[in-house]
């Protein structure tokens, strides 16, 4: 079986984070591991707390991992620090981790801030070469380029600066723009458009991540990136079309719609 590491803080309410991650390596049929960077007091309206690991810690979790069980592929979420990523990027560097998909997540879908702003030059200059792929959204990829995000043109031209920041392809997600999700993959050549309609509903707590975690998993299985984006474009855009409408503010997607679809218990 294909193993997939996933590399972020911990979701309390279960939708994003690593329940998030590990409910989708396990609904495509990868096996799914887990190093934690934070662990949070969240629920669907909100961040109530965060307590960050140690960067040693973080480390050893990776090492523990790699050193037992083996890697296809990693994805990477919640880093919250710049020591916990310089420890990603050098664990990464040390074992020659393969199929990186970085997540740089920033903000929850509440507004809460996860990633300190300090970080951010550390998330660009460390990690960012190392990504096979980088999932960022209309915000982030404003962040990482200080370029304004507002039309699929925008999106292209963020995608090619991101680039030039060293990861080898790119995927700017228009989740937050009007009319269908269009994501856009680019790989320092050619511009790929990934579209699904648009789903009418708050539910969509932890998609970002489970995006990149599909993304993930499909790369730990042996696919091209445009193959393994489009399949996880597919992958969120059911759990979406049957989220989960729990608590009371953006509840979570369903992770395992797909198997529920096949198995017929989906209503």
């Amino acid at each position: 079986m294909r193993k997939a590491l996933t590399i972020a803080g911990s979701d309390s309410g279960g939708g994003a984070g690593i329940q998030a991650d590990l409910k989708t390596f396990a609904a495509l049929g990868v096996y799914g591991m887990s190093a934690l960077t934070a662990i949070t007091a969240q629920n669907t309206v909100g961040v109530q707390g965060v307590y960050e690991l140690p960067a040693e810690f973080v480390g050893q979790q990776i090492d523990s991992v790699v050193s037992d069980i083996g890697v296809d592929a990693v994805k990477t979420g919640m880093l919250s620090n710049a020591e916990i990523i310089a420890m990603v990027a050098a664990k990464v560097q040390e074992h020659r981790l393969p199929n990186l998909v970085v997540d740089p997540v920033m903000v929850a879908k509440s507004g809460d801030p996860l990633l300190r702003s300090e970080a951010r030059d550390a998330l660009i200059g460390l990690l960012l070469p190392l990504a096979v792929v980088v999932t960022p959204n209309l915000h982030e990829a404003r962040v990482l380029t200080g370029l304004k995000v507002e039309n699929l043109e925008d999106m292209k031209l963020a995608a090619a600066a991101i680039h030039q920041l060293g990861a080898r392809h790119v995927v700017v997600k228009g989740g937050h723009l009007c009319g269908d999700s269009i994501d856009v993959l680019f790989d320092g050549q050619d511009y790929g458009l990934f579209r699904a309609p648009r789903i009418d509903t708050p539910d969509t707590h932890g998609t970002g991540c489970t995006f990149a975690s599909a993304i993930a998993a499909c790369l730990a299985q042996g696919q091209g990136v445009a193959e393994a984006v489009g399949n996880a474009k597919q992958f969120i855009t059911t759990a979406i079309q049957h989220a989960l409408h729990l608590g009371h503010g953006h509840g979570p997607t369903h992770h395992f719609a797909v198997l529920y679809e096949k198995a017929g218990m989906l209503i």
